[in-house]
Formats: structure tokens, sequence, C-alpha cells
């Protein structure tokens, strides 16, 4: 067994299972990148180890459709093209992802059913029924030659889910009495004590608000919480309000989940955005994205009064139902803040707002049961921080079911047999970082990144005098550029019209918040120059505050 990621991260999550001359990959997930890897989208797994055993590899196998599980695989498929099992809604999740990055014609996706199993080689694949924050999500039950290999991937137990597809118990207790060597478990909430409430839990409080809402009520939550937009969906058919949905990702996802009998929406419910002021305020819904604060979401421009549907008025309720993601916090507050400024109502999920989000991931109740249930002979913590796998071993050797419990990094090679669990060397892991979302742009290095970067295109500063009281910007705006070699004179003058167009366009309050008004000005910068130019230059707007 040998973690490639995921294990002293959160994200990234990929594990290879051998035997002799055969590997199995559990998920192929992503990472987004720490602030600090400037210019960098997406960071994915080092798959150096497959690459050097690609003949042995069989298939990858996903648990469910998350970003952190399914979201490398364009990259590793790109290297490495073997076929892909997941669950129905997973895979179509999938479709989406390979088709944007060209890989679909050439893919073998294969749909896999929890409660069927299906064998690769040596490894024989039970997939078993788990509940999380989205729908179709399955822990593998592996049975090798020494022994069952249990991977929960994310759960919680929900026995009362709202797609009547409840947490299947009786399978893990069968697998119980069965004997199972390993169990790798899901250790996200391992600090959090109890029970994690069900998804049921958030509907008394979500159907208060939806009740009390007197003008437009803006609902925010992440895509792919299939069951968050499905409950929200009927509690505003109950209340007699139209539904729009405002965000590709949104968008994207209730329009898989519909087509997949996931969503059953009423006839009539859902409107175009575009028909929103044809209805009196208190008879609307909208499912709007970017409840984590994402400059560019639709959210964020709605709340500086820049979007072309949402309009966030004075007494309507923006109700934001997720958690705050650990670094997200500053561009969440910073969208709240916005929202005040235009009196609006804004519930989030801060401990007095009584129970508008719950998680998707067990707490330490949940994963004691676990234990209990299938009382494995050794147990490995994955998917956290190195603290979170030290507190989860902590508390599974306190349980004195597991024999032995091993705490894995990434790259650990461990060795299993019917009596005996050991690590046994390393093997290469690592990052690689991926610019601009593509599989061939990956970043082998961030200094030798930006040193090519700026020596081929150069950098294009655009310097921006803003007066910090009014908001108004003092003068024209003017440009410095470095390793640019500018042929054409006009080619400036147009890029300061450019600059000059984008803040004319921007609100007052767009203009106090720096960090939308330099994506707006880097991305139409950005268009200008690639179409007059064909040159991609590092563009670095300075707001000088006067």
């Amino acid at each position: 067994m040998i973690p490639l990621g995921g294990l002293g991260e959160f994200g990234m999550n990929c594990l290879a299972l051998r035997w002799q001359d055969d590997i199995i990959v559990i998920d192929a997930g992503l990472m987004f990148p720490e602030e600090e890897l400037l210019g960098v989208d997406i960071v994915v797994p080092d798959i150096s180890y497959l690459i050097e055993n690609r003949s042995k590899v069989r298939a990858i196998i996903l648990t469910h459709g998350h970003e952190d599980h399914i979201g490398g695989l364009p990259w590793i498929l790109s290297e490495l093209n073997v076929p892909v099992y997941g669950t129905e809604f997973t895979l179509a999740l999938v479709e989406g992802k390979l088709d944007e990055h060209r890989l679909l014609d050439n893919a073998e996706l294969i749909e896999m059913l929890a409660g069927r199993r299906f064998t690769l080689g040596p490894f024989s694949i039970l997939p078993i029924r788990v509940t999380h924050s989205l729908v179709d999500c399955v822990a593998l039950a592996i049975h090798t030659p020494v022994g069952v290999v249990l991977h929960t991937g994310d759960f919680k137990i929900d026995l009362s889910s709202p797609d009547g597809k409840p947490f299947d118990l009786q399978a893990f207790a069968d697998l119980g009495k069965q004997g199972v060597l390993a169990l790798l478990q899901d250790s996200t909430n391992v600090d959090r004590p109890g029970y994690t409430p069900g998804e049921k839990a958030v509907i008394p409080r979500l159907d208060e608000i939806f009740g009390s809402t007197k003008k437009k009520l803006f609902f925010s939550c992440f895509s792919s919480s299939i069951h968050r937009i499905r409950i929200a969906m009927e509690l505003a058919h109950k209340h007699g309000r139209k539904v729009a949905v405002i965000g590709r990702s949104l968008d994207n996802s209730t329009e898989i989940a519909q087509d997949l009998g996931y969503l059953e929406i009423p006839q009539g419910l859902l409107i175009n955005p575009s028909q929103l002021r044809d209805f009196a305020p208190d008879k609307l819904c909208i499912l709007i994205s970017g409840t984590q604060g994402e400059p560019m979401s639709a959210l964020s421009r709605a709340a500086v009064a820049n979007h072309k549907h949402a309009k966030i008025e004075a007494g309507d309720t923006v109700l934001m139902s997720s958690r705050i993601i650990p670094g997200n916090e500053k561009p969440i507050y910073r969208v709240i803040d916005h929202l005040e400024r235009r009196d609006a109502h804004v519930i989030h999920d801060d401990g007095t707002s009584g129970l508008i989000h719950v998680s998707g991931h067990g707490s330490q109740e949940e994963l004691r049961l676990m234990i209990n249930l299938v009382r494995p002979k050794f147990f490995i913590p994955i998917h956290g921080d190195y603290r979170h796998l030290k507190r989860h071993a902590e508390l599974a050797a306190a349980t004195g079911i597991p024999d032995k419990v091993m705490l894995l990094e990434d790259g650990d090679i461990l060795e299993l047999d019917k009596s005996e669990a050991r690590k046994n060397g390393k093997v290469t892991t690592g990052r690689v970082c991926i610019d601009n979302g593509s599989t061939a742009d990956v970043v082998e290095d961030l200094v030798i990144r930006d040193r090519k970067h700026l020596s081929e295109d150069g950098i294009f500063i655009p310097l921006i005098a803003i007066n910090k009281r009014t908001g108004a910007v003092e003068g024209l705006p003017e440009i410095t550029t470095r390793g640019f070699a500018v042929e054409d004179a006009d080619l400036l003058r147009n890029a300061r019209d450019i600059v000059v167009r984008t803040l004319e366009n921007s609100s007052a309050e767009e203009k106090r918040d720096y960090g939308v008004i330099k994506e707006k000005i880097r991305n139409d910068l950005k268009r200008f120059i690639q179409k007059s130019a064909n040159r991609r230059p590092l563009i670095m707007p300075v707001i000088l505050e006067i």
C-alpha cells in the first residue's frame, strides 16, 4: 500500500495498492494552491511511481466526485491511460472534466454499482454505499490474496439521507464478521466530538428562514451539495417561490443531478435568470455560486452590484449554507461586508444562525462506530494534515480493537500480509504544480517558471491611483513595462484606455475592493494583449492609495 497524496495534506487524495505485478489506484485528486504558489492553478500528486510501473497499473477507482478525489484525473490520464471506475454521478462529473481537456474520446469510463462486486486481476472490489455531502459516494472493500482492505472514502453515517439512499451499515457489519485485514478511514473531522448531524437536520432552520424572508432570498451553497440544493428547491416550492440558478458550477451540477434523477424539480419551479424581474421579490429564491468569496464568482459580483441578473437590494436575505474553508476567511468576510453595505440581511455559519450547514464527514463517535463494526486487524488513518492523522491514530488505538495502528505519510510503502504490517522504504512523491489548468503546463519549479515567463513575455505593470476616501481614480493610469518590447506605440495607449474603461465600468464599491479591481484589470488587459500582440506578459496591477 503506497499513499501518493492526501496523507499530510487536505486534497490530492491518491493511493496505490499493489499485489506482485498488479496495481490499482484509489482516487486521483487535486489540491488548490496556497497563496505563495503565484500563478499556479492546481496542484496534483507526483505519480512517478505509477509511470515507472505503468505496465502494472490496472485501473483507477473513484470513491466519489469531489475535486480532491477526481480533479487530478486529466493530468494522470494524459500520462497513463487506464480504465476509470466510478459510480454514475461521479462519472458524469468526470466526463465534463475530461471533455474540457479533450481526453474524453480516448478515456475508458466504467460504471460500478454499490453492492455489486467486480474483479481486477487479483483484486475483487465491492463498492459499499456511504453518505457524504455529495450523492452517489462509496467505500471500497478490496478483497486481496491476504485479506480485505477497506477504504472508507469520505463519509458520515446518515441513515435518513434526502435521496433515500442511506449509509449501508449492514454491509460494514457483514465485513466485520468476515474479518477485515486493514481499515483506511477518513480523518477530516477527527477533532469534532459526537456525531455529525444528517443532511435533513438543516431543514427546520432553513424552513424558518424561507418563511420569514420578506423579499428576495439568495441561497448559496457548494455546487456539489446536491442534497442541499434539493432541500432549497423543496422549501422554495413549499413557500411559493420560483427558483433561478446563477453560476456555471451550480448550473452544471444541477443539470447533471436532474438528468440522473437526483433532483426532481416540480413543473414551473425553475425560471431563467433573465425572468427575475418578472416576479415579485417575495416570490423568488436565487441559487447562487460563490460561497467561498471567490473574486469573480456570481455572489462576489452581485455583492458589488456587478452582475447582469443577480441584483441584491436592501431587505434581501443572503443565506450562505456552507462552512468557511480555513484560509478563505478574508475573501468571505469581504463579500459579507459588501452585502451589509447593500443593507442585505446576511445569514452565515457563525455559530449563532442555527443549523444552516452540516458537514459531510463523520465525527469522533462515527469513526469509533466504524472501527467497532469492522473490527480491523490493522488501522491506517487517511485524508488530512499530519495532526489529524495522529489524533485519529490515537482514537483508533484507544478502542483497543486494531492489533496495530500505522501512521503513514505520502510515499511510505506499507507491506501487509495476513499477520504483519510494516513500513518498508519510500517512493518518490510530491506536488506537481499545473498552470492554466492545462495538463501540458506543468510548473517544475516555481522560480524557473517565473524567470521563464518574465524572459519570454516580460512584465506589464499598470499603476492606478485611487482616492481611499471616495474611491475615485486620480489622474490617468500609468503603464510601466519591463522585458516587453513595444513595437507599436498605440499598444500602450490602447492598454491605458482599456484600464480606464475597466475603471469607468466599475462601481465605487468595487474600486475600494482592491482584490476585485485588480482581477478585473488583469483579465481585461490579458485578453487585450493576447489579441493585439499575441503575448502573455506577467500583469501586476498596482493600486496606489491617495
